[in-house]
């Protein structure tokens, strides 16, 4: 998958390719930045990750309770975790040999705002065009009467 920015998205490999270079995501990157909503929606694009979201959403819990019902390795796991980190919809802490995950509601709030703002823009768009079928038309002739050239 490329985006207008000419970046490749490869689950396969869970990294992103940008022009034949393998580039390791940056973890624990907050805030708003540019690409964003990118990698939001890369992160949401495969259902093994939108899975471990919709587990997390349940509450916190540790990786290896994360893991267990899903046909993966310990190691895919952490790798889908890494991606969902890297776009901000899930936050991971380690308190002694734990790591424990949850979602980040900052990330969930992005795709929100993004989502919302194109369903403002297109309803002002169908409302303007509504009001526009809603004038009266003034340029249709009126239809002859008999006897009458038109």
């Amino acid at each position: 998958m490329v985006n207008g920015a000419g970046t490749r998205y490869s689950s396969a490999r869970l990294t992103i390719l940008r022009r034949d270079q393998i580039l390791k995501p940056m973890l624990n990157n907050r805030g708003a930045r540019p690409g964003a909503v990118d990698a939001v929606f890369h992160a949401l694009a495969e259902p093994t990750r939108r899975a471990l979201v919709e587990r997390l959403s349940a509450g916190p819990i540790s990786v290896s309770d994360l893991a267990r019902p899903f046909d993966l390795t310990l190691a895919a796991v952490v790798q889908h975790l890494q991606v969902l980190e890297h776009s901000g919809l899930v936050r991971t802490e380690k308190i002694g040999r734990v790591r424990t995950c949850r979602v980040d509601p900052a990330g969930l709030s992005l795709a929100e705002n993004w989502l919302a703002e194109r369903r403002m823009r297109w309803e002002r768009k169908l409302d303007r065009l509504a009001d526009i079928l809603a004038e009266p038309d003034t340029t249709r002739r009126k239809p002859a009467k008999k006897g009458q050239k038109p």
